[in-house]
């Protein structure tokens, strides 16, 4: 099949992430396509004037039909979703290999000038996060390697793929490695959420029912650092668009446990909620934070929305998709 040729692909573009990459792509004049293997209506954002399509990417010919005519490819698409989901399903997270080898096999093919691969902070050694005061993690300690299982195995081994297309290929690979990303239009419920929005879900189900508990998953005292979705989507073709070649962490460095977490929700939401802790529940790696030595060096970038303000923001927005739910 060829394709109309457009200046970017989105693959993984009904996801999350994807959802507000494009809506900023548009923005900008650019033409894009989004590739989701979602059904539309399961898309969290579909715009209109991009080239949207259904397909499963995992699928050589569908990441070739999707590649072709694409100047630039932003890899989002993963099966992925929150702790709860990482934890308990590690042979299909690992399963996502089969799209990022044909998409970049497609890309090679194809002729795509720049492409972007979406990594995650589950790549770094576990060894290194075993503390809630966890020394921020540099990209070089993702090696010697011991990621997360499943998740982020997968992701380090595509981060290597990455590396060698460029190498032996010549395609111009750019990796980032996300620190838990946030925001509205996002995952709110059904056990994908992470925990800044599972956080805010449960605290605007306590104001709207005036049962003023939640659930925490474990002691609460694990720590991590959050980023803003704006601030995710514009490093992210910063770093597409530059010379920058190897791994590079893109994330907030304001560590905060996740009782800190509740802290910050109650306080906009105008309320304390009694604290039940849920010991025996998935929690990951005891403490991770984002190093962004390496990114201020590069690109003097730092996140440009506080943990605050973007808590705020995306609590609005989910306490208004509790509240439809509900009535």
């Amino acid at each position: 099949m060829t394709q109309r040729p457009v200046d970017v692909l989105v693959a993984g573009g009904g996801g999350f992430i994807g959802g507000h990459l494009v809506a900023d792509l548009l923005a900008q004049g650019k033409s894009v396509r989004s590739v989701d293997v979602k059904p539309f209506d399961e898309w969290y954002q579909v715009h209109p004037d991009a080239q949207n399509v259904q397909a499963d990417l995992s699928l050589r010919d569908n990441a070739f039909d999707a590649t072709d005519g694409a100047g630039e490819v932003f890899m989002l698409a993963a099966d992925m979703g929150g702790m709860g989901f990482i934890e308990n399903n590690k042979a299909l997270c690992m399963l996502s290999v089969l799209t990022s080898t044909h998409m970049l096999q497609a890309a090679k093919e194809t002729g795509v000038e720049r492409y972007f691969y979406s990594s995650s902070a589950c790549v770094y050694a576990a060894e290194k996060q075993t503390d809630t005061a966890v020394t921020a993690l540099k990209e070089a300690d993702a090696y010697p390697a011991m990621p997360e299982d499943g998740y982020g195995w997968e992701k380090l081994f595509t981060e290597r793929m990455c590396r060698h297309f460029r190498e032996d290929y010549g395609l111009t690979t750019r990796v980032a490695r996300y620190h838990n990303v946030y925001g509205p239009e996002g995952t709110w419920t059904g056990g994908r959420e992470k925990a800044p929005a599972a956080v805010c879900r449960k605290v605007a189900e306590a104001v709207i029912s005036g049962r003023h508990e939640i659930e925490i998953w474990g002691d609460g005292e694990q720590t991590r650092s959050f980023m803003y979705i704006d601030d995710c989507v514009q490093g992210s073709q910063m770093i597409l668009a530059d010379d920058f070649a190897d791994p590079i962490n893109l994330g907030s460095s304001e560590l905060v446990s996740i009782n800190r977490l509740v802290d910050i929700v109650e306080e906009i939401a105008g309320i304390k909620c009694e604290r039940n802790y849920k010991l025996d529940a998935p929690q990951g790696v005891r403490g991770r934070n984002s190093d962004n030595t390496l990114i201020q060096e590069v690109y003097g970038w730092e996140p440009s929305i506080s943990l605050a303000d973007g808590l705020a923001r995306t609590y609005a927005w989910v306490y208004d998709q509790v509240k439809r739910a509900q009535d």
